[in-house]
């Protein structure tokens, strides 16, 4: 049975204190440039957080917080790449909801994400946006039913790849809206954004901060944000829920480390 209201967002981790890093104080860390992995592709929302987060930290704590992309497979050759690291502080992950998600949809999995990482912060939730491209005439999310239900299979929805709020978020609307889209997934939202400007999918359930330049420059266009209520940033956007009630998703950003054991496997 399908959940009216999805979990996407599944890290609430409140833990701030740098002193828990690698077994350094407060006063010495960091000491050394931090290597800060993010499991997507340059230009989406995890690339974004982590590239103002960390400039904020090199600035305040005196290092480089230097940002490495990873892509692939739902962040998981990101996540591992860490996971394998040296678990003294100085290699970080940028997590969000796909990485939890991943353990149910990834059969051999080389780790076990829960047990092997350590939180250190959360810092973000925001809302999806359901956006769509100019080839696509719909303004609204019923016309946006009507066009699909029209269209079986033959809309493509992008998404940062699979397991990704960006894929839950659509595939949940799909069910509510008992229509079938057909799933293209990428290896960040970057490049799903890329091949919606250029008219390759007709929508994406994206997270605010990498959709919103291209809503606002008129490239894109918002049919409905994910939360609850109605979002500030786009306040003439309605929910998805004002149209099929009970939608509700939320994109998740956190910082954790590897825990002190560290595995023995490598990636490559």
């Amino acid at each position: 049975m399908l959940l009216r209201r999805t979990a996407i967002c599944l890290i609430a981790i409140g833990v701030s204190a740098m002193a828990s890093i690698g077994g350094a104080s407060a006063l010495d860390y960091p000491t050394r440039p931090v290597r800060w992995v993010v499991g997507f592709a340059p230009g989406g929302a995890n690339d974004i957080l982590a590239r103002l987060i960390g400039q904020r930290l090199s600035e305040r704590l005196g290092q480089q917080f230097v940002i490495e992309n990873r892509p692939g497979a739902g962040g998981n050759i990101g996540a591992e790449s860490v996971i394998n690291s040296e678990p003294d502080g100085y290699t970080v992950l940028l997590v969000n909801p796909s990485n939890f998600i991943n353990t149910s949809l990834y059969a051999n999995m080389k780790f076990n994400f829960p047990r092997d990482v350590a939180p250190v912060a959360s810092f973000v939730r925001v809302p999806n946006v359901m956006t769509v491209g100019k080839g696509v005439e719909a303004k609204t999310v019923a016309e946006f039913i009507a066009y699909a239900r029209a269209n079986p299979g033959k809309v493509n929805m992008a998404s940062a790849g699979t397991g990704t709020s960006t894929h839950l978020s659509g595939e949940m609307f799909m069910a509510m809206a008992d229509i079938r889209m057909q799933h293209v997934p990428y290896r960040g939202a970057g490049p799903a954004v890329t091949d919606m400007l250029g008219g390759q999918v007709q929508v994406i359930f994206d997270s605010m901060p990498s959709i919103i330049p291209h809503i606002r420059s008129g490239a894109l266009r918002a049919l409905a944000v994910t939360s609850a209520t109605r979002s500030s940033q786009l306040p003439d956007t309605p929910t998805v829920a004002e149209t099929e009630a009970g939608h509700e998703a939320a994109h998740c950003s956190a910082w954790p480390r590897p825990k002190t054991r560290r595995r023995k496997s490598s990636t490559s």
